[in-house]
């Protein structure tokens, strides 16, 4: 209804009076101002009759018999609850304590004796105005309470399908520290971390701009990709261009994601990572040496695919080292006085480290110290990656594991990349998918992933480019083998990689054959130490290391054939779910 219109509307009018005079007087006066009148001659009376009709204001004497006026006031008031009805004792009392007894009670104003009435007709019209004014700011109050509500209720859904997609993963690991603090229901920040099928862990942190739904807007999509991507064995490179590519399509041109993201394989010693838009990270070493992690790229979904580098930085990395990763809002934490925590901070932290300090809990006591106590409503976002020798095969988990006896059993296929496409794509992710068809196979994603990826980065690393194991056993070594990979990736023509997998059934399960070729010129596997001893590997220019051990370790056989770049592996695998009893067969 229009203010106006409200405001000179027909007023229900409750007159309780012990004086038949008086109230006749009151109420002649009143309904010439064109209101209705109720009428009462105790205070008694006048509670039950409002709480029968519920009229908009009251004139109450404060003297009456049965239940005094103050005594009525009280009630009135609480039967009005949150509604707003003006009380106006009518009066001859001039004693001030008097008065104020009547205001203590929930009197809102005075009309002396004898009435006049154009004094009436003020006072009703301006408590009728303050009693408008309170009931549509009552109904303003409520209609944002509601809008509230049905925010709060949404997010909260949406948190609901955000937290089934963007689930912990392995933050929970033993070698993984983190302490993320929402700012609400959605933070701009972001936190992932998945083990690898091969082994080691994917872990990406983001800062989107903006919180709550905006937020989640991007947070979903990039939990997603992550997850389902990392799941299926595609490496980094891959996950950010994924990312950065659905962010550039669905975000506004306001809205970006600064990230990082840790690729760390802990059988190879090594980490890689890329840093775009956060604060600098840091590789903290078990020696007590520090190198930073810099920004060196734009943050995801400003960039066009085309343009768009997810080239990582890769550093060798031995066990009990550490990567400490950061959002802004670490280094934004302020103190009393404003003052933020900043770079400064950080670096104050982190050179003050003892040999038995965890660099995690030394920045979270620093930050705390600084800023004297934060709470869970601080924009704080810390992760800190231990490289591990503990660190095991993670099978991804299946979590709709369908019967062993579902999907294809007998087939077979052939895969053959060439030339330039070895530098540019793996065939991995692809190969693992082919095998996960068969359900029986999916309990075992981690150990096929690690039978493939051995095979095509032996072939591709020691076969095709003929790259020597021995260069990563140092610091210096390591940098020289990558920029040495890089460079002979640039001149692959005529060099191909194939894979032929063939699955069967057998009573007890299946059995998975993978036969994988290069066009290196193989070596003499005859004579290698590790061919026909699982206890003692030399050092060749294939298969060196630990790779042919865990190959033969995970297949029930392994032969090669040819000039050795002619690889077969058998993998056995049972419905039981009791493991196999791999051979040591090499021939």
């Amino acid at each position: 209804m229009d203010d106006s219109v409200a405001e000179h509307r027909p007023l229900r009018i409750l007159i309780a009076d012990d004086s038949d005079s008086d109230r006749l007087i009151l109420r002649t006066l009143v309904k010439r101002l064109g209101h209705q009148v109720l009428e009462a001659s105790n205070g008694l009376d006048a509670v039950a009759l409002f709480r029968r009709e519920a009229p908009d204001l009251v004139l109450l004497d404060a003297l009456m018999p049965v239940m005094d006026g103050m005594e009525a006031a009280r009630q009135i008031k609480s039967l009005a609850g949150e509604r707003l009805v003006p009380v106006i004792f009518l009066t001859s009392l001039s004693e001030a304590g008097a008065l104020a007894r009547c205001l203590e009670a929930g009197g809102d104003g005075f009309l002396g004796k004898p009435y006049n009435r154009i004094i009436i007709e003020a006072k009703i019209n301006a408590f009728n105005r303050m009693r408008l004014m309170h009931q549509a700011l009552s109904e303003q109050r409520d209609l944002s309470r509601e809008r509230n509500r049905q925010l709060t209720e949404e997010q909260e859904i949406a948190k609901r399908v955000f937290d089934n997609v963007a689930h912990s993963g392995c933050l929970g690991a033993s070698n993984i520290r983190y302490h993320a603090s929402p700012q609400s229901i959605f933070n701009g920040d972001v936190l992932f971390a998945s083990p690898r099928p091969a082994g080691g862990v994917l872990i990406f942190m983001g800062d989107f701009t903006g919180h709550g739904l905006p937020a989640a807007i991007g947070a979903m999509p990039v939990a997603e990709i992550f997850y389902g991507m990392a799941s299926k064995g595609f490496n980094g490179q891959d996950v950010l261009r994924e990312i950065n590519q659905k962010l550039k399509r669905i975000l506004p041109t306001d809205m970006f994601c600064c990230g990082a993201m840790i690729e760390a394989d802990f059988k190879l010693n090594q980490v890689q990572v890329w840093n775009g838009g956060l604060p600098d990270g840091w590789l903290i070493r078990a020696s007590g040496e520090r190198q930073a992690l810099p920004s060196q790229h734009l943050p995801l979904g400003i960039l066009p695919p085309e343009q768009f580098n997810a080239e990582f930085d890769r550093l060798g990395a031995g066990s009990g080292d550490r990567l400490l990763l950061m959002t802004d809002g670490f280094l934004e934490s302020a103190d009393s006085s404003g003052q933020v925590f900043g770079e400064q901070g950080v670096n104050q932290a982190l050179a003050h480290l003892d040999a038995s300090d965890h660099p995690f809990d030394a920045m979270m006591s620093a930050v705390h110290r600084f800023t004297g106590g934060f709470t869970d409503g601080d924009d704080l976002t810390l992760c800190c990656l231990e490289m591990s020798d503990q660190a095991g095969l993670s099978a991804v988990p299946d979590r709709a594991m369908p019967s062993a006896l579902a999907g294809p059993a007998e087939w077979r296929c052939s895969y053959e990349i060439r030339e330039q496409t070895l530098g540019e794509f793996s065939p991995l992710p692809l190969l693992l998918h082919i095998c996960m068809e068969v359900p029986g196979l999916r309990r075992k994603s981690g150990e096929i992933y690690t039978l493939l990826a051995e095979l095509y980065n032996n072939a591709l690393e020691h076969g095709v480019l003929e790259l020597p194991s021995e260069w990563k056993h140092s610091p210096e070594g390591f940098e020289r083998y990558y920029q040495e990979r890089r460079r002979r990736l640039a001149n692959v023509e005529g060099h191909y990689i194939r894979f032929t997998l063939h699955h069967s059934l057998k009573p007890e399960g299946g059995r998975l054959r993978v036969v994988c070729e290069d066009s290196g010129r193989g070596f003499d596997f005859q004579n290698h130490p590790g061919a026909t001893s699982s206890v003692h590997l030399g050092r060749s220019r294939r298969y060196a290391g630990r790779g042919l051990l865990l190959l033969k370790r995970l297949s029930e056989s392994i032969r090669f054939h040819e000039q050795g770049n002619h690889v077969e592996i058998v993998y056995d695998w049972h419905f039981s779910g009791a493991s196999a009893n791999p051979g040591s067969e090499a021939t």
